[in-house]
């Protein structure tokens, strides 16, 4: 692709999502910073847990954010690849599970 929609570069332009709305902006930077300070979870332990988000939400910027966040906080590759694994586990049994909506829908039809 020569002209990819994602550009690995526009990452380091998050911050400048207040230039638009600082208010609001400056409101979710605040909550954002507070969200993954140490606490009932390790700083390591959110930073696993948005990785698997990030592949969840499939988001190329996330990805690559907590790719790296996770690295530079001690997460192993074994690790990562786990937290990955959770998430498409949640993702495929979350599709499996509305599998019972259908069957209720069959044999609603099928009286």
């Amino acid at each position: 692709m020569d002209n990819p929609y994602y550009k690995a570069e526009d990452l380091k332009k998050f911050g400048d999502i207040t230039e638009f709305q600082e208010k609001l902006g400056n409101k979710f930077f605040e909550y954002y910073g507070e969200v993954f300070e140490e606490g009932a979870l390790s700083k390591r332990e959110k930073a696993l847990i948005a990785l698997a988000v990030a592949h969840t939400v499939q988001c190329p910027y996330c990805i690559d954010a907590y790719t790296t966040d996770s690295l530079e906080k001690g997460a192993s590759e074994e690790q990562m690849m786990e937290a990955v694994h959770v998430a498409a586990a949640i993702r495929g049994g979350s599709s499996l599970v509305h599998g019972v909506q259908m069957m209720n829908k069959v044999k609603d039809l099928s009286m």
